[in-house]
């Protein structure tokens, strides 16, 4: 099936043919399910996160360019770039020291990552099914202000594909307001493969969302947020969330780890309440 697939695309080369751009469109699509319907065997998030850094060439070949402007391209490679950084980093278990656990097991670990800096990482697990959390961190990612009073508006200002996102982030005022309000534009990219996924991110540009006055621009480092069913309990979902951020201005690493810390366990328990006082949707994952 796949080697077909790229006959048809090499066919789209001759002159006859180069016009064709729904032809053309048909066959990426056709070669992105065939690489969906091969991943879905994997054993283990682990096995998928190769994949992905196996299957990330595609979006540089020439089919892409046939359908993305160069500006589109680099977002593209971005969300991609993000994803596998972020993911590299939650693989390699080694350094990580504990900063909290809850009573409830949610745990908050942390190590310094050359040419990154100090990182977090939120382990969680949730009663709700992983399709359920997937609707609200990805699908409805504009409405995260209504629950999570850490984030004043999330808005995407543009989206690339099927599943890259160029986002516009405020946030509130923090440890007692030591921490004035911050706001992000990043470009994210959502995936699924299997049983798994994956929300990643990293700070970009975007011409149409300059600094605003008032609010120091802050950056997101690789990060991303892993969605896995609980081994065994098939409705409860693993939460695995990296945390990267530069919050600029001039704050001692004492409160900015505090701060970012507790922005991971705050943001668990936000997620519950929200989880368990609105009804499930119908899943669209």
């Amino acid at each position: 099936m796949l080697l077909a697939t790229f006959k048809l695309c090499a066919g789209s080369s001759y002159r006859h043919m180069r016009n064709m751009k729904g032809l053309r469109q048909q066959a990426v699509i056709a070669i992105g399910q065939e690489l969906n319907r091969r991943a879905l065997g994997g054993p283990n998030p682990s096995t998928w996160i190769s994949q992905v850094r196996r299957r990330s060439s595609l979006l540089g070949s020439r089919l892409e360019e046939t359908l993305y402007s160069d500006q589109e391209l680099a977002y593209l490679q971005q969300g991609e770039e993000a994803m596998q950084k972020a993911l590299g980093i939650l693989s390699n278990q080694e350094g990580w020291k504990k900063e909290s656990q809850q009573d409830n097991g949610d745990k908050v670990m942390s190590k310094v990552v050359p040419d990154v800096g100090k990182v977090f990482r939120l382990e969680v697990v949730v009663d709700q099914p992983m399709e359920r959390l997937y609707e609200e961190l990805v699908e409805r990612m504009e409405a995260m202000g209504e629950w999570n009073p850490n984030v004043k508006e999330i808005k995407v200002l543009q989206k690339i594909g099927k599943d890259t996102f160029i986002t516009h982030e405020m946030a509130t005022e923090a440890a007692g307001n030591l921490v004035g309000p911050r706001d992000f534009v990043s470009v994210r990219c959502a995936k699924r493969r299997g049983s798994t996924c994956v929300l990643a991110g990293m700070a970009t540009d975007f011409g149409n969302m300059p600094e605003q006055k008032g609010v120091i621009r802050a950056e997101h480092g690789p990060t991303c947020m892993v969605l896995h069913p609980l081994a065994g309990s098939p409705s409860k979902t693993k939460l695995t969330w990296l945390l990267s951020i530069d919050l600029k201005g001039w704050l001692p690493k004492s409160i900015i780890n505090q701060v970012l810390s507790q922005t991971q366990v705050d943001f668990a328990n936000h997620l519950r309440k929200h989880l368990e006082s609105h009804p499930a949707s119908e899943a669209r994952c």
